[in-house]
């Protein structure tokens, strides 16, 4: 029976005619079929696939030259376009809605020959960390079903897990790739801000939303960042610099920590314990670590907060029934608007754009979003600072394992503290990855979070498979 490892080694059994794409597509349709309990995907193009895969295979045995991602199979979280297929972001107001091109990320997926599987569940307009808030039902942790796959994005990070596909891109504003990739125990690769186009991405909040990848390895994620990666005239916040996945590798390496972090009242204490234990070894590995003085951690979910929410209420104002969106036939305009948002938004939506709407209105502006931009501008002055000393910095991902569902719907604050260690890297643009590397008392994974340099992705993908070979080695 096909088993997929890598994309290097499933493109030798291609290439060696010991499996076709036909097979391994008919392969992952099964899968998904055998574990739609965990409702990972919202649309699967079965007939289409099937159809191209023979093209492929085709394509293939007459000799033609094949593209870097041939064959491989890629699921899509609900928020990036395709041309011809539905789009809805997990929300009712799009149910239906069918997009009318393809996102770059997208368009750069076919050319290299990949095969687009099918959407995947999110939470609603990306809005989450748990994946309670699709309007489509709650998305499954396949490790244990009574526990969330994290969010937004854990319909994409589910289907590597579970073996529903190869990759699966998703989005990440605020850590929607990993921190579910951390409550899966797969890799999560959130590239810097600009690296990867966003066009035909439904904007949650513009200045922090990343397109990223979930992969099984490091080299896969690797080889996927190369292929979606680049500048882009559509999107004039990309990075015009190409990335090169050159190999670059230092002797030696400086890794820096913030003690706040290990040390906070909501980092679960069997994380903190295995952070400091792998810490400190580490320091063994011709690795040198540095503790970093960081005093701003209490301030960093409210300014991420403050300016996201405020985004999104400038971004889905065009969610109206007219512009986009399901309509009633109504005489009165507000009236039509009105119905429109209250019906077909759901209560997480609602609750941002009203948050973001409070801090943008007259005599609160300054109050909130102004100050927020200070910090957020601090932020990034210190980071630059910081990494003139460190090459990366290693924290925890989460402050808990994955955690069972309802436990926190009663206390969105207690929601939003999900994100206190990811949202850092989206509040100054930095690229970030979530590796496995542990497993908790509970049965659950957990791992670290590099961070580099804005646009340094690479030393990111080196460093994870130096940390992930140490690991290895002292187990």
């Amino acid at each position: 029976m096909f088993s997929f490892s890598s994309i290097k080694d499933y493109e030798s059994l291609l290439l060696s005619g010991r499996i076709t794409c036909v097979e391994a597509v008919s392969f992952y349709l099964q899968n998904i079929k055998t574990n739609s309990h965990l409702n990972a995907f919202l649309e699967v193009y079965e007939d289409e696939v099937l159809e191209y895969a023979s093209l492929l295979d085709a394509n293939r045995k007459s000799g033609k030259k094949s593209g870097k991602l041939h064959g491989v199979i890629v699921g899509l979280k609900d928020v990036i376009a395709y041309k011809n297929h539905k789009l809805s972001a997990s929300s009712k107001i799009l149910e239906n809605f069918q997009s009318v091109y393809n996102a770059t990320v997208t368009e750069r997926l076919l050319k290299e020959e990949a095969i687009i599987i099918g959407r995947q569940n999110c939470d609603e307009f990306a809005m989450g960390s748990s994946n309670e808030n699709s309007a489509f039902g709650n998305v499954l942790n396949p490790i244990d079903n009574t526990r969330v796959p994290g969010g937004s994005s854990g319909g994409s990070a589910v289907s590597v897990q579970a073996d529903l596909c190869m990759i699966s891109l998703g989005s990440d504003t605020g850590g929607s790739v990993r921190q579910p990739a951390d409550f899966c125990g797969i890799v999560g690769l959130k590239p810097a801000y600009g690296r990867v186009s966003r066009y035909g991405l439904i904007a949650y909040a513009s200045s922090f939303d990343q397109i990223g990848i979930f992969s099984k390895n490091v080299d896969d994620a690797a080889l996927v960042l190369d292929v979606i990666a680049g500048p882009d005239d559509y999107d004039s916040t990309s990075i015009s610099a190409p990335f090169t996945p050159v190999d670059t590798k230092k002797e030696k390496l400086t890794i820096g920590y913030f003690p706040a972090t290990l040390e906070h009242n909501k980092l679960d204490t069997e994380i903190a314990n295995a952070q400091k234990d792998f810490i400190k070894k580490l320091s063994e590995q011709n690795i040198e670590i540095k503790p970093i003085d960081f005093n701003l951690l209490e301030y960093i979910v409210p300014a991420y907060y403050v300016l996201t929410t405020a985004e999104a209420s400038s971004n889905l104002s065009r969610y109206d029934g007219i512009k986009f969106g399901k309509s009633f036939s109504v005489n009165d305009l507000s009236d039509q608007i009105e119905l429109t948002r209250s019906k077909y938004f759901g209560k997480e939506v609602k609750r941002r754009i009203m948050l973001g709407t409070f801090v943008l209105s007259e005599g609160y502006y300054d109050a909130y979003v102004t100050q927020a931009q200070k910090i957020r501008r601090i932020l990034i002055d210190k980071t630059n600072a910081i990494f003139s000393n460190v090459d990366a910095i290693i924290s925890p991902v989460s402050p808990t394992t994955a955690f069972k569902f309802n436990q926190n719907n009663t206390d969105p604050v207690e929601m939003f503290l999900a994100d206190i260690f990811t949202v850092y890297a989206n509040l100054t643009g930095i690229p970030a990855i979530s590796i496995p590397l542990f497993k908790h008392s509970n049965g659950m994974p957990f791992g670290i979070q590099l961070m580099a340099s804005h646009a340094n992705e690479l030393i990111l993908l080196q460093l994870s498979k130096k940390l992930i070979e140490i690991k290895k080695n002292l187990n």
